[in-house]
């Protein structure tokens, strides 16, 4: 299912080109976590720690460059993304009672959710106001834009928790919500600090649209594929949550209602024996569902790559953008 490790840069080839700026946002993000709470600074960097590799500022900075910006706003506005994306860590891992991130205690089960739900509205606030000390609207309106449209997607997603009758298109919509407004908005601020045309920035918001997509089936796929250890989570913890996730659904329409009853009773339970997760993945290989969504990744990845390839001349941006989409694929975490 992945592809040959030689085909695929590693990250830090990948960020090369922004590597001193990556830098200096994990700076600002410490900077504007400073407050005489110490709570603040100390649950705040250990939520960042936590949450990922930096794709999202990455996407900005990259995007940023590429359209020929290079200054402090880039920057700025990185660490505003990673602020937001810290905050909805924070908030999802309390909704969906996850007592692990990335191998570690995740901040609710470490400080309590009374502390933690209020360092998620904290980091917000201060996304926001960081935002606001530019000197242009039209980011701060689209930061506001994207933020909105995370957090509909997690209440439209919790009205959906449970349902094993969840439709491919209903999932693609909490996709599209939760996951890549964000990354879609990163590609653009880029557009908009930059020197874009009109279909440069429209290319963008394309390219990081359909990475975030990728991104996120490549997750649903991991939870039924990847190794406990890799994945620093749980086996089966999005049906235990109560979450169907592409992998399920296509495995649902393969099959009949004997499927749906038991998918149905692990989410209704909220556990699952080794007995029935290995049933589950079984039925899953048998019936070509995890290959099935892995190669809808693929191409949304492909469309996010051709957004690039159409509109842009080559360039170490470019490739690094274009590179990013072949790494969401091969990854194993």
């Amino acid at each position: 299912m992945n592809l040959p490790a030689t085909s695929v840069p590693n990250l830090a080839e990948i960020f090369e080109p922004v590597r001193e700026e990556l830098t200096r946002v994990e700076r600002e993000f410490a900077r504007h976590l400073e407050s005489r709470v110490e709570l603040i600074p100390q649950i705040g960097k250990y939520v960042q720690m936590s949450g990922g590799k930096r794709v999202r500022p990455a996407v900005l900075l990259l995007s940023a460059r590429l359209c020929g910006y290079v200054g402090d706003r880039a920057v700025l506005n990185a660490a505003v993304v990673e602020f937001i994306h810290t905050a909805t860590l924070v908030h999802d891992d309390i909704i969906d009672g996850a007592v692990t991130r990335r191998g570690r205690l995740a901040a609710h089960s470490r400080w309590g959710s009374d502390i933690t739900v209020l360092l998620g509205d904290y980091l917000y606030i201060r996304s926001m106001a960081m935002a606001l000390t530019q000197d242009t609207l039209a980011v701060v309106r689209l930061l506001c834009d994207v933020t909105l449209r995370m957090i509909e997607g997690e209440l439209y997603q919790l009205t959906k928790t449970g349902d094993a009758g969840l439709s491919e298109d209903e999932h693609l919509e909490i996709i599209r919500r939760k996951t890549a407004y964000l990354f879609s908005g990163c590609a653009e601020i880029g557009a908009l600090l930059g020197e874009a045309t009109p279909e440069q920035r429209r290319a963008l918001r394309d390219y990081g649209f359909n990475l975030g997509i990728a991104f996120q089936i490549v997750d649903d796929v991991l939870d039924y594929v990847a190794e406990e250890g890799a994945l620093g989570k749980p086996i089966g913890g999005d049906l235990r949550e109560g979450k169907v996730t592409l992998p399920i659904i296509l495995l649902l329409q393969r099959t009949g209602p004997d499927v749906q009853t038991l998918i149905q009773s692990v989410m209704s339970d909220g556990q699952i024996s080794t007995e029935t997760w290995h049933e589950i993945k079984s039925l899953l290989r048998r019936h070509g569902a995890v290959e099935a969504a892995f190669e809808r990744a693929v191409a949304y990845a492909g469309s996010a790559k051709q957004a690039l390839l159409g509109a842009f001349l080559g360039s170490a941006e470019r490739d690094g953008l274009v590179a990013l989409a072949d790494y969401v694929l091969s990854r194993d975490r």
